[in-house]
């Protein structure tokens, strides 16, 4: 049975994949990559691993962002394929990620309306891991960040980074939950600082950002299906 939260809680709240659609962009980007290194075949999996190998790579040298991903293509490529590289085929992939870069905003289901519903019962916190511009940009184009006390965009989501989140809202870790998709960047790193978290999973989350949910006890980490659930118990 789920219980309503009546006092106010600290929310801090996810943007890609939690609020809007992000990675169905880059699995379409690599979808157009497979037909530019291996037209036509039916087992893409080695291909797959190879991206997400050179991903974690090139994450580690230069943060996330459309830069990197575009730079990892380029090099899984030069490893699969390295007979069919060549100008035309950079200029290719320069174009796949590129296309990234011009989609618009697309909110998951009833995201605006539940963030309309929780902002003048709980204080709401915009905790969002990237390149800066990029997410800034996307921040902007959404015009959510009025429902939200403070916005912030961090290279990455660590222990450290929500410990720093506690220390900046100024109470105490019960009361504070971090709502996202990510395992591996939202949840976990969450209740090993001590606070609470909510998973609402979506079916595109990053393979990067896979990861076994931490056993947590006493209520501290929840599941719904959809943002939307969080006016059910928030």
């Amino acid at each position: 049975m789920i219980r309503m939260r009546r006092e106010r809680q600290i929310l801090l709240i996810d943007a890609d994949d939690t609020l809007w659609e992000n990675n169905v962009y880059f699995e379409r980007a690599i979808e157009g990559f497979y037909e530019l290194v291996a037209p036509g075949a039916a087992d893409r999996a080695a291909v797959r691993e190879c991206i997400n190998q050179e991903e974690r790579a090139v994450i580690a040298e230069m943060g996330y962002g459309l830069a990197s991903f575009q730079v990892a293509l380029r090099r899984a490529f030069q490893v699969v394929a390295p007979e069919r590289w060549n100008r035309e085929a950079a200029t290719a992939v320069e174009a796949l990620a590129q296309r990234i870069a011009g989609e618009g905003i697309e909110f998951l289901p009833d995201a605006v309306e539940t963030l309309r519903y929780l902002a003048p019962r709980h204080r709401l916190r915009l905790l969002t891991k990237g390149d800066f511009a990029e997410q800034s940009r996307k921040v902007e184009l959404s015009g959510v960040g009025a429902w939200f006390e403070h916005v912030e965009v961090v290279p990455e989501k660590d222990e450290a980074v929500y410990r720093a989140q506690l220390a900046q809202v100024g109470a105490p870790p019960e009361r504070c939950w971090m709502i996202g998709n990510s395992p591996k960047s939202d949840i976990n790193p969450a209740l090993a600082a001590g606070m609470n978290a909510v998973f609402i999973p979506h079916p595109q989350t990053w393979v990067l950002e896979h990861d076994a949910i931490a056993a947590c006890a006493d209520g501290r980490c929840l599941e719904l299906p959809a943002f939307r659930d969080l006016q059910v118990h928030f």
